[in-house]
């Protein structure tokens, strides 16, 4: 569900069940939501239900698994509707069907009988998951739609992909988690300045997208945004590359070069990889940004322009000042706007919706048929600890497409290296530590507790953390949501 003119739409509700007195008993559950609903619209036969799911937009689908013939069934209508939040309920529970019903596109499952207050709870839950969270608009000129993505409440749940338009400012950082959150607020006040703007943060975590988005929200947009990269130019060109040169500056130079200085005059000059610039040329930088003055290579006539200057980098800035790899008054002349790009891992709320994102590209591109992900491909997803950042996700994803097609993202169809829960970095054991630690003390055999009770335990817990989503449960232990539903199946099993 989306919403208009900052108002939130009411969510479109289907339930299927052959049983029309069952159909309508189920369809109450509308009044003891939150949301507002529209009128539930209720089918007791599958065909007309399809159609619909085709051509119309579904925020809720409740659906009888005896009415479609089982959960083998479920895949097709789940592709249908890839945003909305699927239940799957039946008179024939277990174990094993509920993760067949989830495989194969369902949210949760219900056990006929169920209570209203039930099936409420596990909605309300899944809604809640994909709210959107309005953030500050960022103060542009009034004819300037200040775009800035949030995904929509009924945006995918955890196995649809986002349907996203490429636009410009920030609608390409995708991610609505409070890091996200906070850097868009920060690109929204920062653009109207025209103060530089130094972006920190590990490779791969959208700092050039970050720097675009500043420039697409300010004043200068209708200028070039020129990027130059100082770590992929030698040394001794990366000066001409900035302030350009004239003919016989140099062995080679033929004619008169513009630089990215004099290119971005009116617009913004984005130096990305700052810290590894010499030192001879950070004086001269430093210069520029003091005078908006500077000179060709071979030049003696002073050229002014008018460039906002954003950089980035992947270093840590007051270490590479403590080694004497950085000039500190240049580190103070270009920190006046800092932002900080999180790594993927901490902002793991963001994962999917940026996951999702590929896989719509991406298909359209190869023309694969993808159109979400599997429990367990999902489960992996968002437990891998991505240390190449989106960027990584971004090839990934990829990868996965080219390779393969199918409705879903199986887990098998991962790359061994992130299947491979093993390959986890940061895993060294300090050995000195180790040893030092004092031994615990002997305890009788008996007040051992026994391997499956500490693993019930352990999935409990988590559990009650995510109240009852054995997605998210599974997720946060690193294991497949089918691992869970097996352990519960054995503890049954001795219980009995």
């Amino acid at each position: 569900m989306g919403s208009k003119e900052g108002k939130e739409l009411p969510v479109i509700v289907r339930v299927l069940d052959a049983t029309a007195s069952e159909a309508a008993r189920t369809s109450a559950v509308c009044a003891k939501l939150s949301h507002a609903c529209t009128d539930p619209i209720l089918y007791t036969e599958s065909s007309s239900c399809l159609q619909d799911l085709a051509d119309k937009t579904t925020d809720i689908l409740i659906i009888d698994l005896e009415t479609i013939g089982g959960d083998e069934a479920l895949e097709a209508y789940a592709v249908r509707c890839p945003k909305a939040v699927i239940i799957a309920v039946s008179a024939k529970g277990s174990v094993s069907r509920a993760v067949s019903a989830m495989r194969a596109g369902a949210h949760d499952f219900l056990t006929k009988p169920f209570s209203l207050d039930a099936l409420a709870s596990k909605i309300s839950f899944q809604l809640k998951q994909r709210r959107p969270v309005q953030p500050a608009a960022p103060a542009a000129p009034q004819n300037v739609q200040p775009v800035v993505s949030v995904p929509e409440l009924s945006a995918p749940p955890l196995r649809a992909a986002h349907i996203r338009t490429e636009s410009s400012g920030t609608n390409r950082l995708v991610g609505s988690s409070a890091q996200m959150r906070d850097i868009h607020d920060q690109i929204g006040r920062m653009a109207p300045s025209q103060a530089p703007v130094f972006i920190t943060g590990e490779s791969g975590t959208g700092k050039e997208l970050c720097a675009a988005a500043v420039h697409e929200l300010s004043e200068r947009r209708s200028n070039r945004f020129v990027t130059l990269n100082c770590a992929a130019i030698p040394r001794d060109l990366i000066e001409s590359e900035i302030f350009g040169y004239v003919r016989g500056a140099f062995t080679g130079a033929a004619d008169n070069r513009t630089g990215a200085a004099e290119q971005a005059d009116g617009g913004t000059l984005f130096l990305d990889e700052i810290g590894e610039m010499d030192l001879l040329l950070q004086s001269k930088l430093l210069r520029f940004l003091q005078t908006g003055t500077f000179q060709r290579l071979g030049d003696t006539h002073t050229r002014k322009v008018d460039a906002r200057i954003i950089c980035a980098t992947n270093r840590n800035p007051v270490q590479e000042i403590s080694a004497g790899r950085f000039r500190e008054d240049l580190y103070y002349r270009l920190h006046v706007l800092p932002i900080h790009m999180p790594p993927l891992r901490e902002r793991r709320d963001d994962i999917l919706p940026l996951a999702e994102t590929f896989l719509e590209r991406y298909s359209a591109e190869e023309r694969r048929g993808f159109r979400g992900f599997d429990a367990d491909a999902e489960a992996r997803i968002i437990s891998y600890p991505w240390p190449g950042n989106v960027r990584q996700l971004e090839n990934t994803i990829r990868q996965i497409v080219v390779m393969n097609d199918g409705a879903a993202v199986t887990y098998d169809m991962l790359p061994l290296i992130i299947r491979d829960q093993s390959s986890r970095p940061g895993t060294l054991i300090d050995l000195s530590r180790e040893r030092s630690r004092v031994a615990p003390p002997s305890r009788p055999f008996g007040t051992i507790e026994p391997l499956w009770a500490q693993e019930r335990r352990i999935i409990e817990d988590a559990l009650d953390a995510f109240d009852g989503n054995i997605a998210m449960a599974a997720a946060a232990l690193e294991i497949s949501p089918s691992t869970i539903y097996r352990k519960r199946q054995s503890w049954t099993a001795r219980s009995m």
